[in-house]
């Protein structure tokens, strides 16, 4: 970990996943992680996308999801403790009691599991409800002593969302996604919109590739607090790679406070 706790090297692995295909999609994960850590920075932090065990394989979930998670909350745990690393485990399929959930789990660089969230709003879109049970939730997580937020995906349409996160303390929102074409305006507007109007880092993990009649753009994105863009990629697979200062978040909030200056007691009609 760099000397200052309040800056980050994060790499994004933006990744194509092949639906339907677990142990295939995670060897080739664990390649581009091994890539990741061995870089000339090595980061402190790193993020999968969503949904990288199985894909969209919805038809098959049942068949297909980590029960209760435990294939893949061992195998996270162990990279990160060899590694030293943060790990933000983008979402899996994991299944409890019969039922699907679309989960991120967080760990820690000593491999400890310090968060797990599970998706609550589901995208009809690609029939989520139709297969996966929503989680209840949000969940906030500290990252050496510094709080941060979950959401994946779909999550990122509802500020509802990240202004609780970021009320409770958030000074960073972290969002694994598989967000498909036509909507590439739509994802880079909303996490912009989601920054700044939390004066937070937003931090996204973009999937690429194709699975059944959806494309995946990837464009994985690290936005600072004035909804600048610190570092995105483009279409194919990469290593998205980025610094983050979060007492740059502080610095917005003292600037424009935002926070200090709302009136929730008129927000309802």
């Amino acid at each position: 970990m760099v000397e200052n706790t309040s800056c980050w090297e994060i790499a994004l692995i933006q990744c194509e996943i092949v639906p339907g295909d677990p142990k295939l999609n995670r060897e080739r994960l664990e390649i581009k992680m091994e890539q990741a850590v061995a870089a000339t920075v090595k980061p402190d932090l790193m993020m999968l996308p969503e949904m990288w065990n199985t894909g969209y394989a919805l038809s098959q979930i049942q068949q297909l999801a980590d029960p209760e998670g435990s294939e893949t909350r061992g195998w996270i745990s162990d990279f990160a403790r060899r590694h030293g690393v943060y790990i933000i485990a983008g979402s899996i399929a994991e299944k409890w009691e019969g039922r699907v959930y679309n989960t991120m789990m967080i760990f820690d660089r000593d491999g400890r599991e310090i968060g797990a969230y599970s998706k609550i709003h589901l995208f009809r879109l690609m029939e989520e409800e139709k297969h996966l049970a929503p989680g209840e939730a949000p969940v906030l997580f500290e990252l050496d002593g510094i709080k941060s937020g979950a959401s994946i995906c779909y999550d990122i349409r509802f500020p509802e969302l990240a202004r609780t996160l970021s009320l409770n303390g958030a000074r960073a929102l972290f969002v694994p996604a598989q967000w498909p074409h036509p909507r590439l305006h739509h994802w880079r507007t909303l996490l912009m919109a989601r920054a700044i109007e939390n004066q937070m880092y937003v931090i996204a993990c973009n999937s690429t590739g194709k699975s059944g009649d959806d494309s995946f753009f990837g464009h994985s994105l690290i936005i600072d607090p004035w909804g600048e863009i610190v570092a995105e990629g483009g279409e194919d697979e990469e290593i998205v790679n980025g610094k983050i200062d979060l007492s740059l978040v502080d610095q917005v909030r003292e600037r424009i406070p935002v926070f200090a200056d709302r009136r929730p007691h008129l927000y309802e009609l």
